[in-house]
């Protein structure tokens, strides 16, 4: 797995596996089979009402010796309904109740609705006393994310956002780069939208990547001989 190192030198793998629409009753198996394929990074959050399940799966992988809690990056997000200082933070603890753990990972803001400047401030603090190793935001234009991070002791550290080759954020970067805010990106896939499998440009960029992998393999079979 490789990692990527955030601004607060906590690393986060590149990839995740996503418990977004997936039910409680799936998310058990789901999460189970993600980690014995080798995911590292779980990713669920309040909204999506499968955090026990997210819990289950994890705690028999560690019954079981397969990982262990500091193998695994687990990020859940603050909903909307408990936007504002006090309902985040209520919300936060509830949320490591049902994941059965002490700390998250990645903590998000999961939309940019209601008193998120409050929600920030239960974060930050959070984070501070150690329920939390990063703090960071989802789906946040450029604009909400700036003015969040001009007026917060900790700058957002991740910003979770739609990001694929039909949406590459290029007007989001320079302003997440300026702060040092690492992009998340979510439907990474653009869930198939505009035929992504046979679309022609992209079906030439894997042509010649393949050409080039070929080329490389007799470079390196023409140099052990």
């Amino acid at each position: 797995m490789e990692y990527i190192t955030l601004s607060n030198g906590v690393q986060m793998p590149m990839l995740g596996y996503g418990c977004f629409l997936v039910s409680p009753e799936e998310c058990e198996r789901c999460v189970s089979d993600a980690i014995e394929v080798g995911y590292r990074s779980i990713d669920t959050a309040q909204a999506y009402y499968n955090e026990e399940g997210v819990e289950t799966a994890i705690a028999q992988a560690i019954a079981e010796g397969k990982v262990t809690r500091e193998d695994l990056f687990l990020t859940t997000k603050v909903w909307i309904s408990n936007a504002g200082y006090d309902k985040a933070k209520v919300s936060i603890d509830e949320s490591l109740r049902k994941l059965q753990t002490d700390y998250v990972d990645l903590l998000l803001i999961h939309q940019p609705f209601g008193d998120y400047y409050g929600t920030w401030r239960a974060m930050e603090e959070a984070y501070k006393t150690g329920k939390v190793r990063a703090i960071g935001v989802s789906n946040f234009y450029p604009d909400r994310y700036v003015d969040l991070a001009l007026f917060s002791e900790i700058k957002p550290m991740v910003n979770q956002i739609e990001t694929h080759v039909f949406q590459q954020q290029k007007a989001a970067r320079p302003f997440l780069d300026k702060y040092g805010a690492q992009i998340e990106s979510w439907r990474l896939f653009a869930e198939g939208e505009k035929d992504i499998s046979h679309n022609p440009v992209l079906t030439e960029i894997r042509k010649n990547m393949e050409n080039m992998r070929h080329r490389l393999r007799c470079v390196s079979l023409c140099r052990a001989a």
